[in-house]
């Protein structure tokens, strides 16, 4: 039987662009891990969900805006929930209408260049996805 050392948390990112920018949302500070810190929109896969299912649904809750969503993850990466073990699915989206509509998970956000980005996050791992998808807009996505 496995340890609490050996169990994941599985989440989803989606990097919605408009016009070279990314959506950044700003975590509230209520929130149980990340207060405070600049993301992009993300959140766990329930039980029994997919993740391209968990990604739309995450963007329709976090920011109501209408986007396409590339089917295939983007690229994918290990990271840290407080002391937990995630693995994060990144997806890359296009914003085609509306305005942001935040939820009680984020109090700001804001459309950032790459680097923009850079300077308000320290996720690197999220950070380096971006500028890749980016750099990579219009070619293959990234094998994960």
């Amino acid at each position: 039987m496995p340890d609490e050392t050996d169990l994941y948390v599985v989440a989803v990112a989606a990097l919605i662009f408009r016009d070279g920018k990314v959506l950044a949302m700003r975590r509230a500070a209520t929130k149980d891990a990340g207060p405070g810190l600049w993301e992009t929109l993300s959140g766990r896969i329930a039980a029994g969900e997919e993740p391209f299912d968990a990604v739309k649904r995450e963007i329709s809750e976090e920011c109501g805006l209408e986007v396409t969503v590339s089917s295939h993850p983007f690229t994918a990466y290990q990271a840290h929930r407080n002391a937990q073990p995630m693995v994060v699915i990144v997806y890359r989206a296009e914003y085609r209408s509306g305005e942001v509509i935040m939820s009680e998970e984020h109090d700001a956000y804001a459309w950032l260049t790459p680097a923009e980005f850079a300077q308000r996050s320290i996720l690197t791992k999220l950070v380096e996805a971006v500028k890749t998808a980016v750099e990579t807009e219009g070619r293959a996505s990234k094998e994960v």
